[in-house]
């Protein structure tokens, strides 16, 4: 029997096991065949015979071949029908607030992904990260393999609340819980905040995760127009009078998508519309370390009362070391760590103790200082690319990633993005961001993800081949274009 003779994977096991797998999908291993035994592979890929056991034990381990003591190994199962459909993006998926993360997570490592919320893998701190590994290798056995306490590492929350009182927040260890991503945060909140049917005020355009998290809880939403300085406050104080909601979703440092930042007045008058409503707001400020100079946050005026705010570190050090907090009342975070425990019963303690070791030697403050200035660079480069192509920014942000776009006239964001997706390009249209879906001429660019020098060439081409069409209202009530049901 003849393999493929040349595998590329590095490492012997590798190499034996992609000549196994490349043997199965050439059909020259078919299912039931028996495999060459471990001295015949040893042989044909000078490799030693306990690497082929090792490799052999490791394909039978993900079902790939079978065992059968005393006579060897075989192919198992069936083959799978050669197909294109798993190999490609999805073209025929809703383009839905899930819409991008779904085609930024899916598509290949040759796709090009401006539409997509995080930096590339070579701006992470990787040296840190490795440190931390082998710092983390090195500790006790609990720390390796015990559950973590309920509101998560001690000296992790002592830090977090230090860093939230040099940005103005007067906050205390026991006022934060440690959460395995600002994503799991935001869940925990809408589970001990909101029930079914409840309303919740977003802001238009949001993060297009927010409303997939409502619509997960069954809650119907309720947008306001957002400004460069914030929300609409005259709007905002409508949605209170009409709908009576129960909380608000925001981002205030940052906004996500538009990269406007709040301004104190609106902050106050913003404050005092949730006081005199008994409105509950919850903060997301996952980008607040993009921000050389913090601008202002709702939870700093309201000293963590009615505001809660959530973190994360899965934008500026690792998304695989997921690491989130939420800091507010101590009795709301008594609370949420009881609502933790019963939906995941403990936080991620290995997680947790690797970033503790990243923000302790001094390493993040210089990652964050210098991936600021990377970021005002690359923003230049991209608002620049994106002006040679009739692609004009809504305003011009004081730091972080985004740029929310308006594309030339009678072109439509979301054609456009189906477009490009067909040619291996990941873009954000401007409604998956909107609930009035009212943002259809919109874009949000990650300006750290467009350096790859095929970009202007695929966007000038998914403009040129987009045109203007109407699409489906998204979740959209008939009698109001603000509202997202269940």
């Amino acid at each position: 029997m003849s393999l493929l003779a040349t595998p590329t994977l590095p490492g012997q096991t590798e190499r034996v096991m992609q000549a196994v797998r490349q043997g199965i999908t050439a059909r020259k291993l078919v299912p039931g065949a028996r495999l060459p035994s471990l001295r015949a592979m040893a042989d044909s890929l000078r490799v030693s015979k306990s690497t082929v056991v090792e490799a052999y034990d490791r394909l039978a381990a993900d079902g790939t071949i079978r065992s059968r003591p005393g006579s060897g190994f075989y192919v198992a199962g069936h083959l799978a029908p050669l197909t294109l459909a798993d190999i490609g993006p999805r073209l025929d998926r809703e383009v839905d607030p899930l819409w991008v993360s779904r085609q930024s997570l899916e598509t290949g490592a040759r796709s090009l992904k401006p539409g997509c919320g995080w930096l590339p893998a070579e701006w992470m701190p990787q040296d840190a990260v490795r440190r931390a590994l082998r710092a983390a290798a090195r500790a006790p056995a609990p720390a390796l393999s015990d559950y973590a306490p309920p509101l998560g590492l001690p000296a992790l929350r002592q830090r977090l609340a230090q860093r939230l009182r040099e940005r103005g927040a007067d906050t205390r260890p026991d006022q934060i819980l440690l959460t395995d991503s600002g994503t799991q945060a935001m869940d925990l909140l809408c589970r001990f905040l909101v029930k079914p049917g409840d309303t919740v005020l977003v802001d238009d355009p949001c993060y297009f995760n927010f409303l997939a998290l409502l619509r997960a809880h069954q809650v119907r939403a309720i947008s306001v127009p957002y400004t460069p300085d914030g929300p609409d406050l005259q709007r905002f104080a409508q949605a209170l009078a009409e709908h009576t909601p129960r909380l608000y979703l925001t981002n205030s440092g940052l906004h996500n998508p538009t990269g406007a930042t709040l301004s104190p007045i609106v902050a106050h008058r913003l404050l005092k519309l949730a006081q005199a409503h008994d409105l509950v707001i919850v903060e997301d400020d996952i980008f607040a370390d993009f921000e050389a100079v913090p601008s202002a946050r709702l939870a700093t005026f309201d000293g963590l009362d009615r505001v809660v705010q959530v973190g994360s570190f899965s934008k500026t050090l690792s998304a695989s070391a997921r690491c989130g907090y939420i800091a507010g009342r101590p009795d709301w975070v008594q609370a949420l760590a009881d609502l933790r425990i019963a939906t995941a019963f403990s936080g991620a303690g290995l997680s947790q103790a690797l970033v503790l070791s990243m923000l302790s030697d001094g390493a993040y403050r210089r990652h964050t200082e210098s991936l600021r200035q990377r970021l005002a660079q690359a923003m230049h480069r991209a608002a620049d690319l994106l002006a040679r192509l009739g692609i004009t920014p809504w305003l011009v942000p004081r730091g972080g990633m985004f740029l929310w776009c308006r594309l030339p006239e009678g072109v439509d964001g979301t054609a456009m993005a189906r477009q490009a997706l067909g040619e291996g390009l990941v873009l954000a249209p401007g409604n998956v961001f909107s609930l009035a879906q009212s943002a259809g001429r919109m874009m949000r660019f990650n300006a750290s993800q467009m350096s790859d020098p095929r970009l202007p060439g695929m966007l000038e081409q998914a403009l040129a081949r987009a045109t203007t069409i109407s699409q489906e209202p998204l979740h959209t009530d008939p009698a109001s274009h603000k509202a997202l049901r269940p």
